[in-house]
Order: structure tokens, then sequence, then C-alpha cells
């Protein structure tokens, strides 16, 4: 049992750290983030390949499921079966896992720098996620304006405490115009912002709040939730297909669009979506036919090495696309799960 002791790291430095002592570890992977991805490559590492030394790296301290959390919003699922203890996880599949955030990475030394440390690694899986971009709506002013936006109408998507804030704004809604915006395509799990929708909607109706649910939507017209909306919800929900946001002004509850301009009660803001800031931070970022970074992570479609360097692999709703033909592969977690399995296969060859 001694042997394969449990410890967490000591200094007081946060390193919350899991980890089977392996006698002769033939390689380090260090996996940046601990979403449906890096999870799926964690576990399936120490599956195919018990002889490496696995390390999973995430900031928060317990998984929170998104796929189900719309339900939960409503009142309609028990958060514990969202929340699950990556310490917990750690222990049963026998990994390392370190509660810390990753600061830059460093590829020429194959190192990666924490909040708490440097850690050096022969491969390196990154599935960090998603950022939302503000300049669109905000310009030079994104970091300012773009926090008291996230904080104050939260799209819970990216941040980690976002679902509570958005949970408590649904409870405390008594009525008025409460906007949603979807974020332009390509964006994390595309049928989630439409099922919100509806269960908001349903909420709304369920507790005879006198209000409206206006969704703007820049992308093309979502048919069957859209027959929804008409059909069931046609007191709760105004939907707005083909909108572009041009301008919003969070301090005066304002929306203005390529149609119309929307004063709104409350707000869930969606912005558009890149690559985690990590992954520009690695200089890991694809191009777009003109030139341009796309915002997404350049991979091999097949392998999901990253185009600039073959030691890192990138997993999930990060990536860009995987071909001219097809676009992106889905930013869904049954996707990112695939994913990081695949990766795994990749590293244990």
């Amino acid at each position: 049992m001694k042997r394969r002791t449990l410890f967490s790291t000591a200094l007081g430095l946060g390193l919350a750290a899991v980890l089977p002592r392996a006698s002769a570890a033939s390689g380090r992977v260090l996996i940046i983030g601990g979403g449906w991805g890096g999870l799926a490559a964690a576990r399936s590492l120490r599956t195919l390949a018990p002889q490496l030394e696995v390390t999973l790296i995430e900031r928060n301290a317990a998984f929170w499921s998104r796929p189900l959390s719309n339900r939960w919003l409503v009142g309609l699922a028990d958060s514990r079966s969202l929340s699950h203890d990556y310490a917990s996880a750690a222990r049963t599949h026998g990994y390392r896992f370190l509660n810390t955030e990753v600061t830059a990475i460093e590829r020429d030394k194959r190192r990666v720098i924490t909040r708490d440390g440097a850690l050096g690694y022969d491969w390196l899986v990154i599935a960090a996620g998603i950022r939302e971009d503000f300049s669109p709506w905000f310009g030079v002013d994104r970091k300012t304006v773009g926090e008291y936006t996230r904080q104050n109408f939260p799209s819970a998507f990216a941040d980690s405490d976002g679902h509570l804030r958005l949970k408590a704004k649904i409870e405390n809604f008594t009525g008025g115009d409460l906007v949603m915006t979807i974020p332009p395509m390509p964006y994390r799990c595309p049928p989630a912002p439409y099922e919100r929708a509806g269960l908001i909607a349903w909420w709304m109706k369920t507790r005879r709040i006198k209000g409206r649910l206006i969704i703007i939507d820049p992308n093309q017209p979502a048919l069957g939730f859209e027959r929804v909306f008409r059909d069931a919800y046609p007191e709760q929900v105004t939907y707005l297909p083909q909108a572009q946001v041009k301008n919003i002004d969070p301090y005066k509850k304002q929306i203005v669009t390529d149609f119309d301009t929307i004063d709104f009660t409350d707000a869930i803001l969606m912005p558009p979506q890149q690559a985690a800031e990590i992954v520009w931070q690695a200089g890991l970022i694809g191009q777009n036919d003109a030139g341009q970074a796309s915002g997404w992570g350049a991979q091999s479609p097949i392998t999901l090495q990253a185009q600039a360097d073959p030691h890192i692999y990138l997993v999930g709703d990060l990536i860009d696309k995987a071909s001219q033909l097809f676009g992106y592969y889905p930013k869904t977690g049954q996707m990112a799960a695939r994913q990081g399995e695949i990766v795994a296969h990749q590293i244990a060859a």
C-alpha cells in the first residue's frame, strides 16, 4: 500500500496532487484542462500506457457537467449529479491531479508554467476549452466592459462560476424583457442556447411571469427550436434569427442589431468564442483563408497533433476546422471525449 501512497504537495502552494508512485515512468504527459477531453485522455492513458506518468492540471477543484446544466438552471436536475471531485477521479484511475492554473507554455523547453511552479513534459495535451471574445462588441474596451458584462449578464459558457450567477438571475427574474444573444458559429455545444431558451420559456410560462425572452441569433434559423418557440411559447419568446449584434451598452441595458434597437430588463449575453487563452499564448492558433488568425488551435485532423509542434496535442472545443469541405468537428462533450481517447492512443503508440 505504501508504494501506491496518494499525496498532496506540501509547502502551501495549492498544488492538490494525487499520484500513484511509479518506479520506472518512461515519459511524462501533462494534460491542461479537466473537461470531457482532458478527463478522457487521462483515464485512457492510464489504461493504454501505465508506464507513463500522467498529470491532469485544472484550476477548478471539481468538474461541472455543462451538458445537463440547462435543466439544473430551472430546477429540473440536482447539482449533485453535475459536479464531481477531480481528486477522487484521479485516485480511482491512477493519474496525478494538480489543482492550479496554467499561465504559460514554453514549447522550446517543453515546460508548462503554473501559478505554483514549472512542470516538464514529453507530451502535452491541451484540452483547455474556450475563451469569450468581447472585441466585436466593445473594441478596445473589451477587457473592462467585457468583465462587467461577464459578471452581470453571464453566459455560463466559459467561466467556472457563471452558472451560479445565471441560476440566481433566472430565479430572481420577475418580469420584463430578458434578452439572450447566441454566439455566431462555431461555438461550444450548438443546441445548448436553444435548449436553455426553451427551458427558460417553460419556467416563465409555468410561473406566470409577465415577460418575454428575446433571442438574438446571428445564425441561420434553428428550425426545430423555432417551431417549439412558436407553437409552445408564443407569449414568452420572440425569436430573431439572422440578427447581427452591432453594439451593446450593458450599462444602459441596450442592444443595437442590424435591424433594431432593443432595451432590456435583464440579459444573458453570449459573445463570440475562440480557443482558450493558453492556445494563443503558446502560438498554436491557425490562420483563415485571408491569412488572419482563425481564432482556433491548428491541428492535424487525423492525429490531433498541433501543426506547430508534434509534442503537443489539441483536444475538444478549442480546435480549428477539420477540413475545408466538412468544416469543424462538432464542439460537443462526446466529441471531446472521443478526441481524448484518440490522443491517448497516439501517445501510447
